[in-house]
């Protein structure tokens, strides 16, 4: 499986991310198969955050990589300041108090991958890269990038770096698929668009795509008339989509793969680097994943499946 290299992070990231905002101590057998058959593809990289299920995301991952002995092979990623019911939580004290507990959830010393699950406009960017420089300086994290951040304030934040002699953020997770969301699917997320796609191309800044699947859009369970789904609807059902879809049916009858392989190699094979965070329940859905991997698209294919070609 190709790699994403980040700096100071030990092995690189692997293209397919493996979610984890499910997994639970509770189930923790059918989290060591997951996350075993994860590995067994070339996986190495697992997102969770510090508010996925109140923290027993993290506590599940801790406890696996325990058991299994493996943590130097394996890059944690999880996520802090999320806004809760006491407002934003990205300040100095919030950020420390989350990471600390991350680190302890997860029983390890440090974090490979860290970012900000959400931005908060109202605190100085510049106080924020100071802020996580500490925490790399300190060893707590290896690099750090932002999740739903917009381009401008990543732009603002690397220029300041830049300036101060200071790590930037080294990455970005905004929502990419090839079906476009027309509504944020959670508050405050970011999908990309033709400025964000723009941009990733000059700056060449790495992207982890959440919801890089368009939350089973591509699967073949949904129709037009299937209105079942109500985020669903919402979020991704339009005639452009649906128009989307029926191409990568087409495409993917051409190369022998299904539809929502050619929808995840559509977000692999962008001219940045990119990686996708998946949700396989099971051994099928993980090596359909890994099928995607090794599906290459030229530039007029990706251009085609996104309607900006005929």
């Amino acid at each position: 499986m190709k790699q994403i290299q980040l700096p100071t992070v030990k092995q690189g990231v692997s293209q397919l991310i493996m979610g984890t905002d499910y997994f639970r101590p509770s189930i923790f057998e059918t989290v060591c198969e997951n996350l075993d058959a994860f590995v067994a593809i070339g996986g190495n990289t697992m997102d969770t955050a510090y508010g996925y299920c109140g923290g027993e995301s993290e506590q599940a991952i801790g406890m696996w990589m325990e058991l299994r002995k493996n943590r130097e092979q394996i890059n944690v990623w999880t996520k802090g300041g999320h806004p809760n019911q006491h407002g934003p939580q990205v300040n100095k004290q919030a950020i420390y108090n989350e990471l600390m507990t991350s680190l302890e959830r997860l029983r390890t010393d440090y974090i490979d991958v860290y970012a900000l699950h959400r931005d908060d406009t109202n605190v100085p960017v510049g106080e924020i890269v100071d802020i996580l420089n500490e925490h790399v300086e300190a060893g707590r994290i290896r690099t750090f990038g932002g999740s739903n951040w917009t381009t401008a304030r990543l732009q603002e934040a690397n220029e300041y770096a830049e300036k101060n002699g200071l790590r930037g953020f080294e990455f970005s997770s905004p929502n990419l698929s090839l079906a476009k969301a027309q509504d944020p699917y959670w508050a405050d997320c970011i999908s990309v668009d033709d400025a964000i796609m723009s941009w990733h191309e000059r700056t060449n800044l790495p992207l982890f795509s959440w919801s890089a699947q368009a939350r089973g859009f591509f699967t073949g369970r949904f129709t037009p008339e299937d209105r079942s789904d109500a985020d669903l609807v919402r979020v991704f059902y339009n005639d452009d989509n649906w128009e989307r879809y029926r191409r990568a049916e087409q495409l993917g009858k051409e190369k022998g793969a299904s539809t929502i392989q050619i929808a995840l190699a559509y977000v692999l094979n962008q001219s940045f680097p990119t990686a996708a965070i998946i949700g396989p329940r099971g051994e099928a859905e993980m090596k359909s994943c890994l099928e995607a991997t090794k599906i290459e698209l030229s530039v007029e294919e990706i251009k085609w499946l996104d309607l900006r070609t005929k």
